[in-house]
């Protein structure tokens, strides 16, 4: 008989492994960090003796979700402009460049961490600023405060780095106290900094931390937009960054990708299977082609404005034999992490673009964000099933709460009825960090009250405490004034 570490046991397994496995009365065995046997109950029982067990009663044992796109820094700018895109855009430049502290960085880490945490999201990319591509990469101190904040916490993250969209240079404030100092900052700089942030940070805690590579895509609006000296400049450090990824093994990702961006992406060598694209909306026929050809793999967003504005192709796409990950698109303008939200999202989103319930069964949703998730991030290997010799990622989702009741089919229940609230227990390389809905690897109270004093600091910085009154036409109206 073996001796395991931890047995999680007597719940129903959803293992999520080649062949979708649903246990109703089993069991996962545990040695340090790595799941070392998975199997009914009795026979768990049987094999291995436990230093620990958890008991798993009426609650399903499911892999840590996976979340394929969002934003650091969104937690502490959330809801402001009140709907109006060109207000938010303005409150990310401004925060991201001229109002943001490394205390900053680590008090929103912290806040979106926890949040993924109760959630039962384990793993999350997270690009390390937002807006149109405005990214804290002046100075490696800014991620790695947001590592170090994630890391005391104890899930895992993608860190996003790269330059923000020409021109350049660009102004960023440092802040030393109520001390502000001004610097210039191009695009050589903040690939410095990227370098620095590779080499410290790809890796890091256990592989917990790892580093992605992004840099602006290049849409219409840009080819047509600028002149030929800049556009060629924009296609200049594009493929520096790329080549700065494929250099250093690590991912490389765009946000913002939608018709024709694609072709433009393929035709100057960016795309592979190390490529992770964002939104992806309105491809054409030829560009979901190429996706499939050069094993792209898409982050779709069902809940962002981005697929209010047009629509990822995700069906089309993975009928074609792309690999597709769900992302929540960050805590801000007007969503969260709870990616079961974003699982719902996704299934009604298509059905009624087909006027078909048929359309994407709940099973492949949960593909999407466990293996699928972790394939579109090059962890398949790692993460996104219960496996013997994968990491232990583990959540348990409580069966006994009203809307999940009666206790059958669960893995229906869990995709069609669970909200991130019924997240009871996670477990990331077998160390517990949240049980019976509590916080074991930080203070809660004190994340909170980091995150909040930060942002007012924020607001005093840049003098965009305005973004947070109510608009006028917050009630009473069918249609906001000022938001596109």
């Amino acid at each position: 008989m073996g001796l395991a570490d931890l047995i999680v046991t007597g719940g129903v397994v959803i293992s999520m492994d080649g062949s979708r496995r649903i246990i109703d009365d089993g069991a996962v065995a545990i040695v340090e960090d790595r799941i070392v046997d998975v199997g009914p109950s009795e026979e768990i029982g049987n094999r291995h003796s436990a230093r620990r067990v958890i008991d798993a009663r009426r609650k399903a044992i499911m892999p840590g979700l996976i979340d394929g796109h969002a934003h650091a820094g969104h937690g502490l700018i959330k809801t402001m402009g009140g709907g109006r895109s060109d207000l938010w855009y303005d409150a990310c430049e401004q925060a991201y460049t001229v109002g943001s502290s490394e205390a900053f960085w680590h008090a929103e880490a912290q806040l979106a961490a926890v949040e993924r945490l109760r959630f039962g999201v384990t793993t999350g990319v997270s690009l390390l600023g937002g807006g149109d591509s405005i990214m804290r990469t002046d100075d490696p101190a800014y991620a790695a405060a947001h590592c170090e904040g994630v890391g005391e916490v104890g899930t895992r993250s993608i860190v996003a780095i790269g330059p923000t969209r020409p021109p350049h240079p660009r102004t960023y404030a440092r802040w030393d106290g109520d001390r502000r100092s001004d610097t210039k900052v191009d695009f050589d700089r903040q690939m410095r900094t990227c370098r620095d942030v590779i080499a410290r940070w790809h890796g890091a805690l256990g592989n917990r931390i790892r580093i992605a590579m992004l840099t602006p895509t290049l849409r219409d609006e840009h080819i047509d937009g600028l002149d030929p000296v800049m556009l060629e400049e924009a296609r200049r450090q594009t493929l520096a960054a790329r080549a700065l990824s494929r250099e250093t093994g690590t991912l490389f990702t765009q946000d913002g990708h939608t018709r024709n961006s694609v072709a433009y992406a393929h035709a100057m060598g960016l795309l592979g299977p190390d490529a992770l694209l964002s939104h992806a909306t309105n491809l054409t026929e030829r560009e979901i082609a190429i996706c499939a050809e050069t094993d792209t793999r898409i982050a779709h967003n069902p809940s962002a404005v981005a697929s209010i504005l047009g629509r990822c192709p995700a069906t089309e796409l993975l009928d074609a034999g792309v690999t597709v990950c769900l992302g929540s698109d960050a805590t801000a303008p007007d969503r969260s992490a709870d990616m079961f939200r974003h699982i719902q999202q996704c299934m009604h989103y298509h059905r009624t673009h087909f006027r078909d319930p048929a359309v994407l069964p709940p099973g492949r949703v949960l593909e999407m964000t466990t293996i699928d998730g972790a394939r579109a991030l090059g962890l398949e290997a790692e993460i996104g099933s219960l496996e013997p010799g994968k990491k232990a990622d583990i959540i348990l989702v409580d069966l006994a709460r009203p809307h999940m009741a009666p206790m059958n089919m669960p893995a229906f229940r869990v995709t069609c009825f669970a909200n991130g609230n019924d997240v009871d227990t996670v477990i990331v390389d077998g160390r517990v960090l949240m049980e019976d809905r509590r916080v074991l690897s930080v203070a809660e109270d004190a994340v909170i009250a980091a995150a909040q004093r930060e942002c007012e600091r924020m607001l005093e910085r840049t003098g965009l405490s305005h973004l947070l009154a109510m608009p006028e036409d917050f009630f009473g109206h069918t249609r906001a004034s000022g938001v596109h």
